[in-house]
């Protein structure tokens, strides 16, 4: 039932104006724009408000607890394999330019006893989304009843579905942010992943929150600050929750697309991989399974025994897909080659990702398909030798007419030098509190 204490152009009008939004109008617009009350222009023009005029934390705080409100929630505290109690974590990633560890990350906690709901969404702006990626393993599904998530976890102690009915008004915010500029704003961001995750019902979450050029977010002080307040949302709602603030400036690992990510998950799970992407699947597993409680395996063991790619292989399969089947790959490739000899400069992760993007892995308008087989193969990283003439990227897509704005967003993100560039740690800093 409409409620006439609020009109749309009223609460934009008063964010616009640097005003606070009071909790009832919060409950109101989130509620109206659910419902369709509120039409997507206006919440384009609130979303921006917000954008450039931010929300105080309690205004983040009852935004998110809206959208929880606003569908289904989740709750395993009942979750049982036998007469045995499954422990249930999770983790989320701001988003990022190559961070395919979700997909190595989940079948590695399986195996190691807890149990890892993990609801996940499709790509944002430039950064990757790991339903897409999954979608991209022929068969494979990610639409799932709540009946059925909570069998395959008591199965096999993971799944990896769409957020479907979980805070309802997200699914309308997301792609809504994606095509209005409205992405990189710390409220809106910290709202969006805790909604989803609280309305997953979770008992302890870790977040992967990136830094860098080719994170949602540049500026560190800026990650800092949603990090503590996602930390803080978690804390509130009873879910214990830390954070890790990790380096993005460099795509992680040497793929950025859909299935070439898949393609190199794969290669984690088999005791490869990119030594960077291993380093951090294992680092947030050893944060997950300490908030989880559970010590009795070592999270590196899993990728070397084979038990972690036995549990994937049982995800994928329990979710209808066929890894015998070859992943798709673009039908048509273009190959970067160095200009001379040297070393390898750092990787401007934004121009991987938008020339990805532009290459089809990624979306410019709501529900577009993305190219399962489009993306970027990185063949030399930063600080690797380099001799004249070798392939440094191949793109792929199977739309060549793309190739051209794909390599106008490369041109310029990367260098061969004569000197290394600096170091960066991939793990910067641990968010607690």
């Amino acid at each position: 039932m409409t409620d006439f204490a609020f009109d749309a152009p009223t609460v934009i009008r008063t964010k616009r104006d640097g005003g606070r939004l009071s909790d009832a109008a919060i409950d109101w617009v989130i509620d109206a724009y659910t419902d369709g009350q509120v039409a997507d222009e206006q919440m384009s023009a609130l979303l921006m408000a917000i954008f450039w005029r931010g929300l105080d934390r309690d205004e983040v705080a009852r935004w998110t607890s809206a959208m929880v409100a606003s569908g289904e929630r989740m709750d395993f505290s009942d979750l049982r394999c036998g007469d045995r109690p499954l422990v249930t974590v999770d983790k989320h990633s701001t988003g990022g330019v190559g961070d395919k560890t979700t997909l190595a990350l989940v079948p590695v906690i399986a195996a190691c006893g807890a149990a890892v709901p993990k609801a996940s969404g499709r790509g944002l702006g430039h950064t990757g989304g790991t339903l897409d990626k999954l979608a991209c393993i022929p068969g494979c599904t990610v639409e799932m009843s709540n009946a059925r998530v909570r069998q395959q976890l008591c199965d096999i102690g993971a799944a990896i579905f769409a957020a479907g009915q979980l805070a309802a008004a997200d699914k309308k915010l997301y792609a809504l942010r994606d095509i209005t500029a409205t992405v990189e704003s710390v409220p809106l961001i910290a709202s969006s992943v805790m909604s989803k995750k609280l309305a997953e019902g979770v008992g302890a979450l870790v977040l992967d929150v990136k830094v860098g050029a080719g994170a949602l977010l540049e500026s560190e002080a800026q990650c800092r600050e949603l990090a503590h307040i996602m930390v803080g949302l978690g804390a509130a709602h009873g879910v214990p929750t830390r954070s890790l603030l990790t380096d993005m400036n460099s795509p992680l690992g040497a793929t950025v697309g859909n299935a070439i990510e898949v393609a190199e998950a794969l290669d984690v799970l088999a005791g490869g991989g990119p030594p960077d992407v291993v380093e951090l699947v294992l680092r947030l597993a050893g944060e997950m399974l300490e908030l989880a409680g559970i010590d009795a395996r070592d999270p590196a063991q899993t990728l070397l025994d084979g038990t972690a790619m036995d549990r994937f292989r049982r995800l994928v399969a329990a979710q209808g897909g066929d890894l015998s089947v070859p992943l798709p790959i673009g039908a048509h490739s273009e190959t970067v080659t160095a200009p001379r000899g040297g070393t390898m400069g750092d990787i401007d992760a934004m121009a991987v990702g938008l020339a990805a993007w532009r290459l089809g892995a990624g979306r410019s308008r709501p529900g577009e398909r993305v190219q399962c087989g489009a993306g970027v193969r990185i063949h030399r990283r930063p600080g690797e030798p380099v001799t004249p003439g070798e392939a440094l990227f191949t793109l792929y897509t199977d739309t060549p007419e793309r190739f051209g704005a794909a390599m106008a967003e490369l041109d310029g993100g990367w260098s061969v030098g004569d000197t290394p560039p600096a170091p960066r740690p991939l793990i910067i800093d641990r968010i607690t509190t």
